[in-house]
């Protein structure tokens, strides 16, 4: 499945054709990111968003020496993170579209795609409609579109399967909230086994009802911070999906960076902003940036990124 993996390296150039992965060069990052924003406002990305990390950070290692931190209010998110308290449900009037419409979604999406097979797409069908029910008494989805959910949530998380090694692989899904990319992952790659874990108390109760519902017996939930998880677990690899910067997310995983070997992050467009401002973070705690892979999503519906770091021991893609 994996035999035309890319060699690691920060990526070069435009995709020839739709959905193929091609390097970028490293020249496209920006220089002067100077309070560039972080890639945090993608519509398409933040349904799932997590807390961003659950500890302050002893010292600030962006101040000169010397210097006292300049105590700056952190920006509140619309979203409540980590808590089981009631929140107002944006969507309760969420349409939930038959297997057939759905499932039409899901085959256009994937048209021209290989690997695929009826029972792949089946139970992502199965899935989508279960995220739908519950968006309307809890908020797991901003999409709402078939279409978008198709491309959006389920061909984005699956290209993960196209470019990186996951057999016989433990893979941690962090902040899984709705199940993004974790159950597309595990549903496309049977012989990985793959962790949701999630902080919520009720996106993790739906979790185990969709993984029960699907019968997938290569993924397991657990209710917990992943810091926490990983504290006495170890792990191949974390994905990171709408959760919050490359450099809060390098941060919630400082203490528990030997517990994993390798991290994929998967972005929007703007992910050369974040990387930059994560640089000097990242190689204080050890992690190397191994390999960016860019790819655009069909009709025109965006581009995105998997930013890929090897934690201290691990050995790369």
């Amino acid at each position: 499945m994996h035999d035309s993996l890319p060699a690691p390296g920060i990526p070069g150039g435009p995709a020839d054709e739709e959905g193929d992965f091609e390097p970028l060069d490293e020249s496209l990052i920006p220089e002067d990111l100077a309070g560039a924003p972080l890639d945090l406002d993608d519509d398409d990305l933040d349904e799932d968003e997590e807390d961003g990390g659950g500890e302050e950070d002893e010292e600030d290692t962006d101040s000169p020496e010397g210097e006292a931190a300049e105590a700056k209010p952190k920006a509140r998110s619309k979203k409540r993170k980590g808590s089981d308290e009631d929140e107002e449900v944006e969507h309760p009037d969420t349409p939930v579209p038959s297997a057939a419409k759905m499932r039409k979604a899901l085959d256009k999406a994937f048209a021209g795609q290989e690997d695929i097979d009826e029972r792949m797409l089946d139970l992502m069908t199965q899935h989508a409609r279960l995220l739908l029910e519950t968006n309307r008494t809890m908020n797991v989805t901003a999409i709402l579109d078939p279409t978008e959910i198709a491309v959006k949530h389920y061909l984005d998380s699956w290209r993960v399967t196209r470019m990186v090694p996951l057999v016989a692989r433990t893979v941690l899904d962090l902040g899984s909230g709705g199940g993004f990319p974790g159950i597309p992952v595990a549903i496309a790659e049977p012989d990985c086994s793959m962790i949701l874990c999630e902080s919520i108390g009720k996106k993790a109760r739906f979790l185990e009802e969709a993984v029960e519902k699907l019968g997938l017996k290569n993924v397991r939930v657990v209710h917990a911070r992943a810091e926490d998880y990983l504290a006495s677990n170890r792990v191949d690899l974390v994905l990171i999906r709408a959760v919050s910067s490359v450099r809060e997310n390098v941060r919630v995983l400082r203490k528990v960076r030997h517990s994993v070997k390798d991290v994929v992050m998967l972005k929007g467009n703007s992910w050369g902003r974040e990387v930059r401002a994560a640089e000097r973070e990242a190689e204080r705690l050890g992690f190397k940036l191994d390999t960016v892979l860019e790819h655009d999503l069909p009709d025109e519906m965006g581009s995105r990124a998997m930013v890929v770091y090897r934690a201290p021991g691990g050995d790369g893609l």
